[in-house]
């Protein structure tokens, strides 16, 4: 029995470690389509990330829309269509043009807190599941006590590696004054709502992060992937006022993806320029953290999409290849 016993535990060890060491890749894309015009080339974009066999997955990272387009439910379902075109299981994180920013006149002057409720309704309906044509499970944070609102906060694990989203948005992440609809809003005189929403979705994110990083202990991943909107401005110093409502977020992921030890990946978008980079490991960074790469993915009006292979069992994991919507290498 010994024996049969130390077979079978060799065995599920042999499995463990090649479900670790399957390479895979996913498409990383955002900030798009902006306008009728980019949607029809969207399209083709959606071709030629569906005629890749080696794509399981699509990251959208958020802004399904331009700004100056209307913040309406018609915009927003025919976003959710197009997206389910793709035929990889799609996960989606909201950006700001998405809902925060529908407050501006160009934008339908909307209440911003009416978008996100449609938003949700509208993009996670099923919030244990993917989008995309060929839907997979996920563990959102809304099955969680107290996290009810955030099924856009989801978790899951492919081929050992952890994936999580976490609701992160541009302007500010949220904090830009809602003047549309409320020409008093600003530093002197703060809505409120929007300062409370900005504070539930931050204890939701920092919460969801440490979860995130303790099952990626408990498994032994070899990887955390996350992903955000906002380009939370790795370049400004702590403290700094266009930095405010992400300096909590990135001390706090800094000193967990430091704590894990092993690779860690942020995709985002925002800033519509494909990059790749190590900002936590620079000279004065507490801590300095080696392990941690950023990629931000192309936006409007680059319509591109970035493929990302992962090799789990390789010390450097991550590959990135730019791509353009004709599916040529991006020069």
């Amino acid at each position: 029995m010994k024996i049969a016993a130390r077979i079978v535990f060799a065995w599920l060890w042999a499995c463990a470690m090649q479900a670790h060491a399957a390479s895979f890749s996913f498409a990383l894309i955002g900030d798009a389509p902006y306008g009728a015009g980019e949607a029809a080339f969207f399209e083709r974009l959606i071709d030629e990330i569906n005629a890749d066999p080696s794509v399981g997955l699509v990251l959208h990272a958020g802004d399904v829309k331009g700004g100056r387009e209307p913040c309406d439910d018609e915009l927003l379902r025919a976003r959710y269509a197009q997206l389910q075109r793709l035929r990889a299981p799609v996960v989606f994180t909201p950006g700001d043009n998405d809902w925060t920013d529908c407050h501006r006149p160009a934008a339908g002057g909307f209440d911003p807190l009416e978008r996100l409720a449609a938003l949700r309704a509208i993009f996670f309906a099923d919030p244990r599941r993917t989008s995309g044509g060929a839907p997979r499970a996920v563990e959102p944070q809304s099955a969680l006590p107290g996290f009810a609102p955030f099924v856009e906060n989801v978790r899951f694990v492919h081929a050992g590696v952890v994936f999580a989203t976490l609701h992160v948005v541009g302007s500010s992440n949220g904090l830009e004054p809602w003047r549309g609809i409320d020409p008093r809003d600003g530093p002197r005189a703060p809505r409120a709502e929007r300062l409370a929403e900005f504070e539930r979705r931050q204890a939701a994110n920092l919460a969801w992060l440490d979860a995130t990083f303790a099952q990626a202990r408990s498994i032994d991943a070899p990887a955390v992937v996350l992903l955000m909107h906002a380009n939370p401005r790795f370049d400004l110093p702590a403290g700094d006022p266009q930095r405010a409502g992400f300096d909590a977020l990135l001390e706090r992921l800094a000193q967990r993806a430091a704590d894990f030890g092993r690779p860690v990946l942020l995709a985002h978008g925002d800033f519509h320029r494909f990059v790749v980079d190590r900002p936590l490991d620079v000279e004065g960074a507490a801590p300095r953290v080696p392990n941690f790469v950023r990629v931000q993915s192309f936006g409007s009006p680059w319509i591109r999409w970035v493929k990302v292979t992962v090799d789990p069992s390789a010390p450097t994991p991550f590959r990135f290849e730019a791509v353009d919507a004709d599916g040529i290498p991006a020069q």
